[in-house]
């Protein structure tokens, strides 16, 4: 990527946090230009669920799909203002959702083997209870530490896991549903991808105005929980 956008002397490595991923990537991004270690930092994510998404699976074969999304990050006096992204997680629930083949305990097999392991897996209880809980508290936690409280908020751009937990989430942090950005119609459950390509939408479609205050807020495999405020 950096060789095709004419940089290839910047510094470039991948990260992983599943559906948490951008919002990982940002705070690092974030992290490096405040540590003066980098002036300006491009965050992509990029998913091809559909890869490792078994078409038989009833849980998880209508819900995923492939997307992108980026953004530029600088220190600048213009522009749409970051806050810190707390990121955290719950490694105890690592089983919830994973696909348990492709490292070195189970290798990937060849074109004969069996493909099963090698496909998400979900949980889908264990997901909806831990995902509802995490979105929440990712949502609290940005408020307590912004100093903010529930009005205050123009909109949520949440990781697009479906509606009924993002509608569970509204009815628990008291923010209505129709404040969070939901694009999981249109695109589906991106992973990575969703939080980007869901802020992307809508400021294509001009809902935001200047100064909005926005919570992003992300569960994730791993699990992995971010949550924090963009200024418009």
């Amino acid at each position: 990527l950096a060789a095709l956008l004419g940089i290839p002397r910047a510094a470039a490595f991948d990260l992983n946090a599943a559906c948490s991923g951008w919002l990982y990537a940002l705070e690092v991004g974030r992290s490096l230009i405040l540590a003066g270690s980098a002036r300006n930092v491009i965050v992509v994510t990029a998913e091809l669920l559909s890869r490792i998404t078994n078409p038989l699976d009833h849980e998880t074969a209508f819900l995923f799909g492939d997307g992108a999304g980026a953004a530029i990050l600088t220190k600048a006096q213009g522009g749409h203002r970051l806050h810190r992204i707390g990121i955290s997680g719950d490694a105890e629930q690592f089983a919830a959702i994973q696909r348990t083949g492709g490292g070195a305990r189970i290798p990937w097999p060849d074109a004969k083997g069996d493909l099963h392991h090698f496909y998400i897996q979900m949980d889908g209880v264990a997901v909806f209870k831990h995902a509802v809980v995490g979105f929440a508290e990712q949502i609290e936690q940005t408020l307590r530490r912004e100093r903010l409280n529930t009005g205050d908020i123009a909109w949520v751009v949440p990781h697009q896991a479906n509606a009924r937990i993002l509608k569970a989430v509204s009815k628990r942090v008291g923010i209505p549903y129709e404040k969070f950005v939901v694009t999981i119609a249109k695109y589906g459950n991106t992973s990575g991808a969703s939080v980007s390509m869901a802020l992307g939408w809508a400021a294509e479609e001009g809902i935001f105005a200047e100064g909005d205050r926005i919570i992003f807020c992300s569960v994730g495999a791993g699990l992995t929980f971010a949550g924090g405020l963009l200024v418009w």
